[in-house]
Formats: C-alpha cells, sequence, structure tokens
C-alpha cells in the first residue's frame, strides 16, 4: 500500500468521518467546510485521491472511499485513538487537553511502533471519550451506543462516549461530575426546553438539549451511580 501524505490522510479520515455509519458519499461542500479549504483545492484533492484509487468521485453524486482508502482512514484513526489513551493514562493529561496533539501523532507512519503502542496499552477497545479503536485490520468490536436524545424517561445506561472536538464540553462534563462509565437513570424530559434530569443516585444533574446532542449511551438495567 501506497503511503499517504500528512494532507491526502487528513482528506480520507475526513470523508471517513463524513460518510460513515451509512456508508453514503458525502460532497466536495461539505469536506471544505470540514477542512476549512477552498472548494477549488478540495476538488483538486480529490482528483489526486481518485487516481490513486484511494476514493470514488461521481460528479453530483459525490465522494466515497474505495476500500484501500478505507483501511488507509481506520489507520489514522487507530493511530489518533491509541494515542489519546496513551496520553491520559500513562502521562496523566485531561480528556480535554488531547486532541490537537493526538491530531499531529497520528501522522506517524510505523506500523511496529503503533502494533507495540496498542501491546503496551493492553490493546484497549475505546479511546478516553468512548470512541471504539480499529484493529491492525480495520475491524471493530460490537458497539450498542445510543444518543442520550433517544433515550426515554425510566431508562437507565452508563455514558458510553462523548464528543471530542470541543474542550469547553469536555470540561463542562467533568464539572458537572460526568464521566465514562457514569451509571444514570433518564428520570424525566423538561418539555418546554427538553432538558434530560438524570439521576444518579442521590445526585440529581440537567443536561440541556445542547449538551444531549453529544452525549451516547450504552442502555443497562443497571442501578444509576456515579
Amino acid at each position: 500500500m501506497m503511503l499517504a501524505t500528512l494532507t491526502e490522510e487528513n482528506y480520507l479520515k475526513a470523508i471517513y468521518k463524513l460518510s460513515e455509519p451509512e456508508g453514503k458519499p458525502t460532497t466536495t461542500n461539505a469536506l471544505s467546510g470540514v477542512l476549512h479549504t477552498r472548494a477549488a483545492s478540495v476538488t483538486d484533492m480529490v482528483k489526486r485521491l481518485s487516481q490513486k484509487n484511494w476514493v470514488l468521485h461521481t460528479p453530483y453524486q459525490g465522494v466515497s472511499l474505495t476500500e484501500e482508502g478505507r483501511l488507509i482512514a481506520l489507520s489514522v484513526i487507530r493511530k489518533h485513538r491509541l494515542w489519546e489513551v496513551f496520553l491520559v493514562d500513562k502521562l496523566r493529561f485531561g480528556w480535554d487537553e488531547i486532541h490537537d496533539i493526538a491530531e499531529q501523532l497520528e501522522h506517524i507512519q510505523s506500523p511496529v511502533l503503533i502494533d507495540r503502542l496498542d501491546a503496551f496499552l493492553d490493546y484497549p477497545a475505546h479511546d478516553p471519550h468512548g470512541d471504539p479503536i480499529p484493529g491492525p485490520e480495520g475491524e471493530f468490536r460490537g458497539i450498542a451506543f445510543k444518543p442520550l436524545q433517544e433515550m426515554l424517561p425510566g431508562e437507565s445506561g452508563h455514558l458510553a462516549a462523548v464528543s471530542d472536538q470541543d474542550p469547553a464540553l469536555l470540561q463542562q462534563l467533568s464539572a458537572m461530575g460526568l464521566a465514562l462509565d457514569c451509571h444514570f437513570r433518564l428520570s424525566a424530559i423538561l418539555p418546554f426546553d427538553q432538558t434530560r434530569m438524570l439521576q444518579a443516585g442521590s445526585l440529581s444533574l440537567s443536561v440541556s438539549e445542547k449538551l444531549a446532542q453529544h452525549l451516547w449511551i450504552k442502555p443497562c438495567s443497571c442501578e444509576a451511580t456515579l
């Protein structure tokens, strides 16, 4: 497999994130917005990636990854998430401090180093934000998360994943006492603004509609405790 440049890796990763999990093609306009790049530059890069057989581009229908392009994207994601685990577990960074650092480390090209990092960390299944870590062949373990917005009053679960793009969001969750694996019951949804009322043992928490959009839950029948 040919090695991709840093810019090519960023494009392939962005296409993957925009098109998964439904597998639908994404648009050059969407890529331009995510990558903060001019549309003309996106079009030129898509042509280059197509020539390398990493993407399929059908005019007016969008851009999708070939199997080879998908494996490169998943390799970058794997490195990013393994480095995040290392930064939190071994170097004691906060989960709100690691995204930008991992963005730099994800472009290291040594498969041997990444395989040894994976083994050193004892093959973690998820990163500190709950995102699943692909294996060496791009495989994922089975996951059953759903958005907090889809939970109904009376249902219980634990916090399984959060968006990792905004440090302020992660800092707010920490201030509220919410962390991965926190168990809770959704006691009510307020009709006026759709605020979610969570009960974790004796602790009551209110989660705004905006915040709920960034939280994913693994349903369970366990008792709600922090």
